[in-house]
């Protein structure tokens, strides 16, 4: 796989430092014919070479460009034209310093993107490191609760009364299907940061996985009202169902589990013709997301410590940043606010179109 990735590679950066010294070379040719003076071909080779240097991997290609520049220069659009000639008055100094101004630009411009790559990869840490914190947190609670509750039972079978047991047992089931969503969400992680990030999608109808979305969470709150608004049209997505489904579910827990006050949940869905994508949003009638929140809450590091108004053994981060991820693999995005009349708005787009491969 590696051999054919860099395989893969080599043919991409050696095409593109051909096609656009091609260009250059055809650009400088037609305005041979407009021009009197050839002092503009160092110049837009030069440029050539920036681009090259953007556009590819590492300093090979954009110093055999600038060589490969130089050559041509003197070759195709010096006099005597399409003969080499270094005798020329002032030929070495002036040539020289292109090759030297093109290898500069080539050896900052790799810089610019080795640094770029290197804050990505730092960000991609930082990132790493708030959902682990996120996760430790949401696992280590509920498990202390299932040992709690698990040992009071068997430390206290004989004078514990049946209600008692039966209420200490429905504990360890809700805590153990808490649990069984954090492995889930991970597993989902798992799946879309991947080294190169993608996801098979197929095209799925909308109507047909929010409504395996909601009845998924009507099982665990079926005193929650859902109401669901979307067009009469069939849309067609380009999605991975699983994964969207579960985008769906975590939204419809939080609205839950962090509105507070939430009774009842509207997803509406509406189909932007313009951009062609479609747009889904979740609004609940809770009481709302911190304004302090907003910014960060898609970034798996809100917990506890955020406030009193967050449930302690229920962070919401790692769910929400989860969310994010899959919709980002979708090439989709996300938002949240609150709404004018009380409540939170949680909305997120996608594509109506499959990315070509």
């Amino acid at each position: 796989m590696n051999y054919f990735r860099k395989k893969h590679k080599y043919i991409y950066n050696s095409g593109v430092t051909i096609a656009i010294l091609a260009v250059a070379s055809v650009f400088c040719l037609v305005l041979q014919q407009f021009v009197s003076t050839d002092t503009h071909v160092p110049l837009i080779f030069v440029l050539a070479v920036l681009f090259i240097s953007r556009l590819t991997d590492g300093y090979a290609y954009g110093i055999a460009a600038s060589m490969l520049a130089v050559i041509g220069v003197n070759f195709v659009f010096t006099y005597p034209y399409f003969e080499f000639n270094f005798t020329l008055t002032g030929y070495p100094l002036t040539f020289l310093t292109m090759l030297a101004v093109a290898i500069s630009v080539s050896t900052l411009t790799t810089q610019i993107k080795r640094q770029e790559a290197i804050r990505l990869e730092v960000e991609k840490e930082k990132m790493r490191g708030n959902l682990l914190r996120a996760v430790s947190h949401d696992i280590r609670t509920p498990l202390t609760s299932i040992v709690g509750s698990a040992s009071a039972i068997l430390d206290n079978d004989k004078t514990i009364s049946r209600e008692n047991q039966l209420e200490l047992i429905r504990d360890i089931r809700e805590e153990a299907q808490w649990l069984i969503r954090i492995v889930e969400n991970l597993l989902s992680v798992t799946r879309i940061n991947g080294e190169d990030a993608r996801i098979n999608t197929d095209m799925e109808v909308v109507e047909e996985v929010i409504g395996s979305a909601v009845l998924k969470f009507k099982k665990r709150f079926p005193e929650i009202k859902v109401s669901v608004d979307i067009p009469q049209e069939v849309l067609l997505v380009p999605m991975d169902a699983i994964l969207m489904e579960q985008v769906l579910v975590n939204l419809l827990e939080n609205s839950v589990l962090h509105g507070k006050t939430t009774s009842c949940i509207q997803i509406n869905v509406l189909k932007n013709y313009e951009e062609n994508r479609v747009i889904i949003t979740v609004e609940d009638d809770g009481e709302g997301i911190r304004e302090s929140v907003l910014p960060t809450m898609f970034e798996g590091n809100l917990n506890s410590s955020e406030g009193g108004e967050y449930d302690s053994k229920r962070n919401m981060g790692i769910g929400l940043s989860v969310c994010m991820s899959i919709v980002k693999a979708h090439k989709g995005d996300m938002k949240a606010e609150n709404k004018s009349d009380g409540g939170a708005r949680i909305m997120f787009y996608l594509p109506m179109h499959k990315e070509e491969k």
